[in-house]
């Protein structure tokens, strides 16, 4: 519902997981933002495998109740698609791409029960904070 295409398989984490067949079906998802607004759900992942031989999954994440509806490159989405893919693929170290209009690169391995996430980022915001008061 909402995404214009029919998933071949949909999860429910902490967001829906909608997993595609091919990475042009993700780059050409044009959602209904009104319609994923009415899911149970904050949050939808989708995902499908890669073209490029180099990356193991491509993936987008929409946030249809927020003012920017969807996240350009999204870490904690990846708690939920590193599991999924170290499973699929049969291997811990996968290197994964956010294909929405920014988009970006991540490295994530699944160690024990834990993913760990590494990339290039961008500092968007510095800032210091100042606590005035006395004991």
């Amino acid at each position: 519902i909402g995404l214009g295409l029919t998933p071949k398989e949909t999860y429910r984490a902490t967001a829906y997981l909608a997993v595609f067949e091919s990475e042009k079906q993700i780059r050409d998802l044009s959602p209904d933002m009104k319609q994923l607004a009415q899911l149970d759900c904050r949050s939808v992942i989708v995902t499908a495998p890669s073209n490029d031989s180099d990356i193991d999954f491509v993936s987008r994440y929409f946030v249809p109740k927020a003012r920017n509806t969807e996240d350009p490159v999204t870490g904690s989405a990846h708690c939920t698609l590193t599991p999924y893919w170290a499973s699929r693929l049969n291997k811990t170290k996968l290197h994964a791409k956010q294909i929405s209009s920014r988009g970006g690169e991540l490295w994530c391995e699944l160690k024990n029960d834990r993913v760990w996430i590494s990339g290039k980022v961008l500092l968007y915001l510095e800032g210091s904070l100042q606590l005035d008061f006395q004991l």
